[in-house]
């Protein structure tokens, strides 16, 4: 990470970023990036975790603080927020994947070209240990640690510290 897009970015937290919740011992876990920069992205965040704890599919397990940080390749769009969570899931990595496309498009993601400003974008970044190059999926995600938008929340996850921002 350079000094001057650090510099740029800001962690900070909401009552949902970062939280944990109570395990119900699914057989998988995955890292889920989560990234927007239309609309009220921390709204649309919180109400994507309470999808997700309703769904049955997935559980959140961890979630990290908010960060807001500049837009990498199509750089004119206002700044992304972007936060992790932690998910243990029954799904396989492609079911995984496939679930997330629907819930992108359930909270109105439209893909209209690489890098473009969006309601909501959900990325696996690890699914176990696995790793895995097919056509629709590559694990671990590609280029995440080079990547503010996941290292910093990444760095606070592991840390079980929430960040300077973010005492409570």
């Amino acid at each position: 990470m350079s000094l001057q897009r650090a510099e740029a970015s800001t962690l900070f937290c909401n009552r949902d970023f970062p939280r944990r919740f109570e395990s119900f011992g699914m057989p998988h876990r995955a890292l889920i990036g989560l990234g927007g920069n239309i609309g009220d992205v921390e709204k649309r965040f919180s109400r994507v975790l309470r999808y997700f704890v309703k769904s049955g599919l997935l559980n959140p397990l961890r979630t990290a603080p908010l960060l807001k940080n500049p837009p990498f390749g199509f750089t004119d769009q206002p700044d992304f927020i972007n936060s992790l969570i932690l998910i243990e899931t029954k799904l396989d990595p492609h079911g995984l994947l496939r679930y997330l496309l629907w819930v992108e498009r359930r909270f109105g993601r439209k893909r209209s070209f690489p890098n473009a400003p969006r309601t909501l974008d959900l990325d696996i970044i690890f699914f176990d240990n696995l790793q895995l190059n097919s056509r629709r999926l590559t694990l671990p995600h590609p280029h995440f640690a080079q990547r503010d938008s996941v290292m910093i929340p990444l760095r606070c996850l592991c840390a079980d510290d929430p960040g300077p921002q973010c005492s409570q």
